[in-house]
């Protein structure tokens, strides 16, 4: 019956605010986050890109941790909040007017993006071999 298919959608629903909650990521804080760059956007989007991140969507667990990052970044009330996950590395580039988190432990890829009045624009992934003197 239609009353019992709303009570299965209320559990299920239930279920899903539990399992974002059990992982710190709350629904009543979702931030707005764009991504300014169509290659990147596929990329997370999809799984998949064949432009300029063709080498790095070929790495199945790289792709899947950048798209966790995504939407861990979209589960926050405020970029700030950031900082509570320690994983992320989460740090303010003064130089170039940007912040930027790590993607992968053990990884000098960093997820490159402005922070904004309204939530923040994913420009890029830092590619840099060398970041923090790590030599590849």
């Amino acid at each position: 019956s239609c009353f019992s298919r709303n009570i299965s959608q209320s559990s299920l629903l239930l279920g899903i605010i539990r399992i974002f909650a059990k992982n710190k990521i709350l629904l009543y804080g979702i931030m707005k986050v764009e991504i300014t760059d169509d290659d990147l956007r596929e990329l997370i989007l999809n799984g998949a890109n064949a432009g300029k991140y063709k080498k790095i969507s070929r790495d199945k667990k790289f792709v899947r941790k950048l798209t966790d990052i995504y939407n861990l970044m979209r589960g926050v009330e405020h970029v700030s909040r950031l900082k509570d996950y320690s994983f992320l590395h989460y740090e303010q580039l003064k130089h170039i007017s940007m912040s930027s988190v790590r993607i992968f432990n053990n990884r000098v890829e960093r997820l490159l993006f402005r922070e904004t009045d309204t939530g923040l624009e994913i420009t890029l992934i830092e590619l840099n071999n060398d970041h923090y003197g790590n030599k590849k």
